[in-house]
């Protein structure tokens, strides 16, 4: 009959050999944690880096040890989100400078110097606008800001640029931030008018300067007149408005009713594009 041994009892491990277990143990403890998606700064200052593997494992090559560390603490997709514009067009941190094209090339030649320029001017006067850069467009020139200019900023810009040496300053309007652009038309108003004339724009340019509501509101083109059908009397007024990007000045306008000699009209919202970003000089 064979005698059964018992297995050997297993020594008591060191205490060096403790502390690798430890550490070891940690390192896999964070990761089932999910806290290895640290920073730099703070990765270093953790028990848990390439600092602590390197300690249990002092033999092993720097390959290896870099090979654990990518184990034990898997990158993280740091992939940024895809920015969502809030609008499409133009910003308001941008100012217009409606100039000429001779003047445009003149100021495009020499943009460091404008842009450090305005800049000094704007701290002089303790504003925290700084303009970033410059570009030409169509009729002008765009300056970049880091923030919405206010009537201030826009004031200096106009007298950085009117104090040109050799400028014209009647050449140069004065700066302008993008507005958006609203879309109305107006119902009830008769296609041939008292004095057997064909209504027009200009007669509806004419009318809207006596009346009330339209004190504050600058049209953004020339109203269009069309017959509200082909064999009908009676005509619509097309007509766009520069706006607020919540169309503020719009919804005063929209369903208010107004008298035109002894008709009674009405003004009644489009469905083109309310609210989208336009230059301001693009109908010019």
């Amino acid at each position: 009959m064979i005698k059964k041994v018992p297995p050997p009892i297993p020594p008591c491990p060191s205490k060096k050999d403790l502390e690798k277990t430890k550490a070891v143990q940690q390192i896999h403890a964070a990761r089932d944690n999910k806290t290895l998606g640290l920073s730099y700064v703070q990765a270093m200052s953790s028990t848990v880096n390439i600092l602590k593997i390197k300690e249990v494992f002092p033999a092993l090559p720097n390959k290896k040890i870099l090979e654990i560390h990518n184990v034990a603490f898997p990158k993280q997709n740091n992939k940024g989100k895809k920015v969502q514009p809030t609008t499409k067009g133009l910003s308001r941190k941008q100012a217009i400078v409606p100039v000429s094209s001779n003047l445009t090339k003149i100021i495009m030649s020499d943009t460091n110097i404008h842009i450090f320029q305005i800049n000094t001017h704007l701290k002089n006067i303790k504003s925290t606008l700084c303009v970033e850069f410059i570009h030409p467009c169509p009729g002008g020139i765009f300056i970049v800001t880091n923030n919405v200019s206010n009537l201030s900023n826009l004031t200096i810009i106009e007298k950085h640029f009117k104090s040109m040496e050799g400028i014209n300053t009647n050449k140069v309007l004065a700066p302008r931030l993008p507005q958006s652009k609203s879309y109305l038309k107006i119902t009830g108003i008769p296609y041939i008018q008292s004095d057997s004339n064909k209504i027009m724009s200009d007669n509806v340019i004419e009318f809207m300067k006596y009346i009330e509501i339209f004190e504050n509101i600058s049209l953004a083109t020339k109203p269009r007149v069309i017959k509200a059908f082909p064999k009908s009397d009676m005509a619509i007024i097309w007509f766009d408005i520069w706006d607020t990007q919540s169309s503020s000045k719009a919804k005063l306008l929209i369903n208010h009713s107004f008298n035109l000699g002894r008709y009674i009209t009405t003004i009644r919202a489009t469905n083109m594009n309310l609210g989208v970003l336009q230059c301001y000089n693009c109908w010019k």
